[in-house]
């Protein structure tokens, strides 16, 4: 795997330009998770866009179960400056299915906002769920974080929060299990793909955004996975993040998804037969 600061703009471009990656991205995987997700939702009565901000974009959809003693959110990706949570709930089902309520939250997006107001909403989006769990029937006791790519970003930036601070109702801590499944931790790369003329990070802000470049108390379990297919700087994300957080503590772990690309690795989050969906679960399960 070649070092990330010997590679050139254009070998950067090249392994950061997901979309490009896949050619059919937007004619048929979007488009597939989208059908899975209306179809399913016909079959359920989840609850749409409950308002957790003043922004339009602050809602989230929650696809109860009822007496349920987890609760998982869902954090999409989109390279912080598109997707949506509707594209995602197909997601919910083999959960809900356990037993699981699921939560899918949106966010105002860059350019739209800027980068590092996106962290505080999703903060503002947990609390919200956290302060309503009751009336949503949410078991705060077993309360669980998720993220694909960009969400995987914004779900070790929720561990590394002190919700005491946010809310003095609030534990310092109370995160139960988190997985981040392809995120990007060291953001300076962006610095040079196409992706940052929406993002318009600077390299102050790249490093200040990266969870990679902070230490934090993690007393969380947090699962970093990420697809073997994947461009190497991308796998290296995860890996650089797991070498060094693990010699911290040992609630991290690291799950290489073999024979998935950025995009496969989204459906194995919903395929209850991938070893993700089932190393999610055991987890879950040790906890309670």
């Amino acid at each position: 795997m070649k070092e990330f600061t010997k590679l050139t703009k254009d070998e950067i471009e090249n392994q950061y330009y997901l979309r490009g990656l896949r050619p059919n991205y937007q004619t048929e995987v979007i488009p597939n998770w989208i059908k899975k997700s209306k179809d399913y939702s016909k079959k359920v009565k989840p609850k749409f866009n409950l308002k957790y901000g003043k922004n339009k974009r602050n809602v989230i959809d929650l696809y109860s179960v009822n007496n349920s003693k987890i609760f998982l959110l869902y954090i999409h990706g989109g390279y912080w400056q598109r997707g949506d949570k509707s594209v995602y709930s197909f997601l919910a089902e083999p959960y809900n299915n356990l037993n699981i309520s699921v939560a899918f939250v949106n966010y105002e997006m860059c350019p739209q906002v800027k980068f590092s107001n996106i962290k505080y909403q999703i903060q503002q989006a947990i609390t919200y769920l956290w302060e309503n769990a009751d009336e949503l029937d949410i078991n705060k006791q077993n309360f669980n974080l998720m993220g694909h790519s960009a969400g995987a970003h914004l779900t070790v930036e929720m561990l590394m929060t002190d919700w005491n601070k946010i809310n003095s109702f609030m534990p310092h801590k109370f995160i139960n299990y988190s997985v981040a499944v392809s995120g990007i931790y060291d953001l300076i790369p962006l610095l040079q793909c196409s992706e940052n003329e929406r993002l318009k990070l600077n390299h102050k802000e790249a490093i200040d955004e990266s969870p990679f470049y902070r230490t934090f108390d993690l007393n969380e379990n947090l699962l970093i996975a990420y697809g073997s297919k994947e461009p190497p700087d991308m796998q290296r994300q995860s890996i650089d993040l797991f070498k060094k957080f693990s010699s911290l503590t040992n609630s991290i772990s690291l799950l290489p998804i073999e024979n998935c690309d950025h995009f496969d690795t989204v459906d194995c989050i919903g395929d209850s037969n991938s070893n993700l969906f089932k190393k999610i679960m055991n987890n879950i399960v040790k906890t309670l």
